[in-house]
């Protein structure tokens, strides 16, 4: 069971006691990424991240990297569309030297200019390595198309122009408007007490001074359908097909895990089985959901070659409309439903995945799910629930389709669902 403190300046504090573990895992939430972020900043909430790497007035960047790591513990950081995370696995006798680090980092880091500078090198030649990578750049390419001119629809990354342009000022002013109370949580799980963690975290934290500025109340986005090919000299064409999803909010979001497990979520999937292992037509091809505060995605991916395409588009199509118009069986659906929930618990055994689920949960619901409500909800999914969903959701006007490989000709998509309609 986790317990939950909050600090008499609103920051929140989470823990969870595991019993049989050496270890503990603690990490500050900051509910801000890429979404907030207006065009003149894109790519601030990961650069930012980077910048607190890099040296405070009690610790430089190497001694930031070498201080956990000297006792055998870790240390990182990540940044997505809607919320930061930076945190640290050590053994508990030394979750007192995490926390410091952490908090040394979160609160006094310099944001040296010449560092800055040196910095944007980095992340440019992040920018690089991802653009070379095909398979990551079609995802992308696949939400800005459907949330065009949206902030979910740009890149967590940001662009080399709007990096080049991020200077001290600017940094400083972002982590003051979004690294406020309201926003920071807080998680630590393994071998602890809660009141020994409140006890130790209290003195860095209650320091946060930091309030929310007025008036950011999120813009939902407007998703579009399309087709965008972008022709590229690569053996592989990659492909998204896909359309708009659910939000974290939605009461069919565990349906929509259940109908996703089915459809491409593992290896027994029906993609899965009757693309790769049947055919022989890709060796990578899945379908995941995408979920934020208001919205969501669901895609179906693939990799194959160019003679390729037109076989697994319609072999995708074939399957979103027999999900559609016939739903699952209901050994398909206790399947899903034992594998949901078989990987969750199996993942409990994790000391980083029982501090993130506390951790992203309060920061996105303002509360922590437990373990049993997810297992609850899951096993509420019943047939009707998932035939309903895939009903409403795979009309065929809403599809977007985006690609980046070898350009292999027209093809109509309005032709396919009414070829397996018929």
């Amino acid at each position: 069971m986790y317990q939950k403190q909050v600090l008499d300046n609103g920051v929140r504090i989470i823990t969870e006691e595991v019993p049989g573990v050496h270890s503990a895992a603690v990490g500050i939430w900051v509910r801000t990424g890429s979404r907030h972020e207006d065009e003149s900043i894109h790519g601030i909430s990961h650069f930012l991240e980077h910048m607190l790497f890099k040296g405070t007035p009690k610790r430089s960047a190497r001694r930031i990297a070498e201080e956990l790591e000297s006792v055998g513990g870790s240390l990182n950081a990540f940044t997505t569309k809607e919320y930061t995370c930076y945190y640290a696995k050590v053994l508990a006798d030394h979750l007192d030297m995490a926390i410091d680090v952490l908090a040394d980092m979160f609160f006094n880091s310099i944001l040296d200019p010449k560092e800055i500078e040196k910095e944007k090198n980095v992340i440019l030649e992040e920018i690089k390595m991802y653009e070379d990578s095909p398979d990551e750049v079609v995802h992308d390419l696949f939400a800005r198309t459907v949330w065009d001119g949206h902030p979910l629809g740009r890149t967590i990354l940001g662009t080399t122009e709007s990096v080049m342009e991020l200077q001290r000022d600017k940094l400083v002013s972002y982590l003051e408007g979004s690294y406020t109370v309201e926003n920071t949580v807080v998680a630590v799980a393994g071998k602890i007490k809660h009141l020994d963690v409140v006890e130790k975290l209290n003195p860095y934290f209650t320091g946060l001074k930091y309030h929310g500025r007025p008036g950011e109340e999120l813009i939902s986005p407007t998703p579009r359908s399309g087709v965008v090919m972008e022709e590229k000299d690569l053996e592989q064409v990659q492909i998204c097909l896909g359309t708009p999803g659910l939000s974290q909010q939605d009461k069919n979001i565990y349906v929509l895990h259940v109908l996703n497990n089915v459809l491409g979520g593992g290896l027994s999937s029906r993609l899965f089985q009757e693309i790769r292992e049947e055919r022989g037509l890709a060796y990578s091809v899945y379908s995941y959901q995408t979920a934020y505060a208001d919205t969501g995605l669901f895609t179906v991916y693939a990799g194959t070659s160019p003679g390729n395409v037109q076989e697994v588009l319609e072999l995708i199509v074939r399957e979103l409309n027999n999900l559609k118009h016939q739903g699952i069986t209901r050994e398909e659906l206790e399947r899903s439903k034992q594998q949901l929930k078989g990987s969750l618990l199996l993942s409990m055994e994790n000391v980083n995945n029982r501090m993130t689920r506390l951790g992203k949960t309060e920061v996105c619901f303002g509360r922590v799910i437990t373990v049993d409500e997810l297992l609850a909800r899951i096993n509420e999914v019943e047939l009707d629930d998932v035939h309903n969903l895939a009903r409403e959701l795979f009309a065929p006007d809403k599809f977007t389709y985006t690609s980046i490989g070898p350009f292999v000709g027209d093809f109509d998509l309005n032709r396919m669902w009414k070829k397996e309609k018929g």
